[in-house]
């Protein structure tokens, strides 16, 4: 869909991007759920290392990186969240769209495996215009949308045909635990219609067979939560009866307690490797094939970047 800077300005209006649906005027030094206004905000844009091999490529020195920017703010703010610096909305850098579109041309450049967007559902009217402009320009690697799983089908539809591939999470199938995590008692059906309007967008996993790297198709993440295997295992349920081996899962245990979440001290400790090595072979034994596990000591800050500004 063709998106212009004055649809931008309506949706600016009375945002009802996500499925929070706050109504708020982003003008005017007005924010909405996510803490964002109007203005298109950042944290970092550069090359990642961390992603999953086939989005970031095959570790070691010859993985090309994730072209990935950070948006600052989120609508989903989970209590637990390792990004918090800049999902709480006050860490980053106000960039226009067409300096977002030069950022995407650069990152190409430098010679990165895809453009990763993350967490950009309260700017996806900008985004749309950004990547319709970088792609007129040149642009063309594979675009990768990077999101909570909490998103409107009716914004997702205005990314068609500009998004490769979709990294959504999947991250909780109880509304009691999305509700005391996320504040969120629709996730899992809100995030689920998500999930089959991104499918419906890109349809079945397409892996480079030279490069290990996906050119299509859905990779859904799940993060296992302390004292959650059962969610878990509902939740892997779900995604193998929906789509088979049509798409890959990622299961994480990169789980880490942070001062932020102390008032949850259910979440004060990691995963041990007993429930991790359980939720694999209960992956193994439905007949989930297309997955990435973690192995080691992945609980780890490392995974988190320094949002300073790189790149903007």
């Amino acid at each position: 869909m063709t998106i212009t800077k004055i649809a931008i300005d309506n949706y600016m209006k009375h945002c009802v991007l996500c499925p929070r649906k706050c109504g708020a005027n982003r003008f005017d030094g007005n924010v909405g759920f996510c803490g964002q206004g109007a203005d298109l905000t950042a944290a970092r844009a550069a090359l990642h290392f961390w992603e999953e091999p086939c989005i970031s490529g095959a570790y070691g020195e010859a993985c090309p990186g994730s072209g990935t920017v950070f948006f600052t703010g989120c609508n989903l703010k989970c209590v637990f969240c390792q990004n918090h610096q800049i999902a709480a909305g006050t860490w980053g850098k106000p960039i226009g769209i067409h300096r977002l579109s030069e950022i995407f041309l650069e990152l190409q450049e430098k010679g990165a495996a895809n453009i990763n967007l993350v967490t950009g559902a309260h700017f996806i009217p900008q985004i749309t215009l950004a990547l319709q402009e970088a792609k007129s320009m040149g642009l063309a690697i594979p675009v990768v949308y990077n999101s909570s799983g909490y998103e409107e089908v009716a914004s997702l539809k205005l990314l068609e045909g500009l998004v490769d591939i979709y990294l959504p999470d999947l991250k909780y199938y109880d509304s009691s635990i999305s509700t005391r995590y996320s504040f969120a008692p629709d996730y899992f059906e809100k995030a689920t219609a998500a999930l089959s309007e991104m499918y419906r967008q890109v349809g079945p996993a397409i892996i480079d067979t030279a490069s290990g790297l996906m050119r299509q198709g859905m990779l859904v993440r799940h993060l296992l939560l302390p004292g959650q295997s059962g969610d878990s295992k509902r939740i892997l349920r779900y995604l193998h009866d929906t789509y088979g081996n049509n798409i890959y899962i990622s299961i994480m245990n990169q789980y880490t307690p942070l001062p932020h979440a102390k008032e949850y001290p259910e979440l004060s400790r990691k995963i041990t490797e007993a429930e991790y090595e359980k939720i694999i072979r209960f992956a193994e034994n439905i007949g989930i094939e297309n997955a990435f596990i973690q192995e080691g000591e992945t609980a780890d800050e490392s995974f988190i970047p320094a949002f300073d500004g790189e790149g903007l």
